[in-house]
């Protein structure tokens, strides 16, 4: 077996009353006046009051909170945040929001563990070294990014246009709270957006080059996940639906921070820098086209999963030589239904993608570092050509 490494190191706190532990973590992290970080639509849907009041009730305080953090993660933005930790003399930090907010909360978290000032300073993969321990409680509000559970930070230099991608051990959370309370209030269009982006996350790390049998395991079954409660959860929610939906956003984040993703993330990071895209939305537009650019080298993968996708049923009846295939037609059906639920659309030109736009985005998403793990090569041509399919 070739040489993998693997790593998952943040504690999970899930269920029932999951909210109410953060005050025992603080504790036990040393944390006694955390900068707590969220954004204005968390705020205003009465989610950051719950953390608040639970903070309040353990006489934790809570008069440094920041709630300006963009849909993407800003450079400058992380950089004015370190400044605040500082000033006012914070020592740890709690991220309440989506993957914008706990992305934006691992920079200022990486910065201040290399006591440094400014981000950029700090690009590359893997360079970073073990830096002052910071205290890091991430409670996620969306059910996708799975960036709770990932040692990946996405991050906006908004002057440049381009998504920067750091990686490294040192942007892992200590802890992460999964409450279903946390994502009650969400809107169909980003339980589907985000959904789609867990579903991104787990076929691509199932099929990329770095996959493993640990990190295949998380991926399988956050696949199942999403598409058993994904359609229920639009439909008919449920407190179990929604929680599936948070396990499987952790899981397959779990999954992707271990294997890496490939080409469809790469060309969806592109599409968010270029024409602001969101995510999670470029990821259900891109994925069936990506399948199939990449159906000659990852035919035995796609077969594998079409399983945990259609179920015994589905995967029994469908011959063997069929069933790669098969996995991208179901997928497209899903996608559709999903559609329909939502209101999510499936074309880049909804999202004021042109033609213009597409020798730009082709060029950022050759650069863009999700595309090493990919199994097959991508050139400039296939990138483009994929988005003439997908506008």
């Amino acid at each position: 077996m070739k040489y993998f490494e693997f790593i998952n190191s943040v504690k999970i706190c899930s269920g029932e009353n999951a909210l109410e532990n953060i005050a025992y973590e603080l504790d036990f992290l040393g944390c006694t006046h955390p900068l707590i970080l969220s954004d204005n639509g968390v705020k205003g849907a009465g989610v950051l009051d719950k953390v608040l009041s639970i903070l309040k009730a353990n006489d934790l305080p809570t008069d440094t909170v920041f709630t300006d953090i963009p849909a993407d993660s800003d450079v400058s933005v992380i950089n004015n945040i370190v400044e605040l930790y500082r000033s006012s003399k914070c020592d740890g930090i709690i991220a309440c929001g989506g993957g914008s907010v706990i992305d934006t909360a691992k920079g200022v978290r990486l910065v201040l563990s290399q006591k440094g000032k400014d981000i950029l300073n700090l690009m590359g993969n893997e360079l970073i070294k073990k830096g002052e321990s910071i205290p890091f409680i991430v409670l996620p509000t969306t059910c996708g990014t799975g960036s709770e559970c990932t040692a990946v930070a996405v991050i906006k230099n908004h002057e440049t246009g381009v998504k920067m991608e750091y990686i490294s051990s040192e942007l892992l959370p200590n802890t992460a709270i999964i409450d279903v309370r946390l994502t009650e209030t969400l809107p169909k269009k980003l339980i589907a957006s985000s959904a789609m982006d867990a579903l991104v996350h787990s076929i691509e790390s199932y099929s990329s080059a770095q996959k493993n049998p640990i990190s295949d395991a998380y991926a399988l079954t956050a696949m199942r996940l999403i598409a058993t409660n994904l359609p229920l959860t639009l439909t008919s929610p449920t407190k179990e639906s929604r929680q599936n939906l948070a396990f499987a956003s952790t899981l397959a984040g779990i999954a992707f921070s271990n294997a890496m993703v490939g080409v469809v993330h790469a060309i969806g990071h592109a599409c968010g820098g270029e024409c602001g895209v969101p995510h999670g939305n470029a990821m259900a537009v891109l994925l069936p086209e990506c399948m199939r650019f990449n159906l000659d080298v990852n035919e035995n993968e796609y077969a594998e999963i079409l399983l945990y996708l259609a179920g015994a049923e589905g995967f029994a009846n469908t011959p063997k030589n069929e069933r790669a295939k098969k996995c991208i037609e179901w997928i497209e059906s899903f996608e559709n239904q999903i559609s329909s639920l939502s209101g999510i659309s499936l074309h880049l030109k909804d999202y004021r993608v042109t033609e213009n736009n597409l020798e730009n985005i082709a060029k950022k998403a050759l650069n863009d570092g999700a595309v090493i793990a990919n199994k097959k090569t991508v050139t400039h041509d296939d990138v483009k050509n994929i988005l003439k399919k997908c506008l």
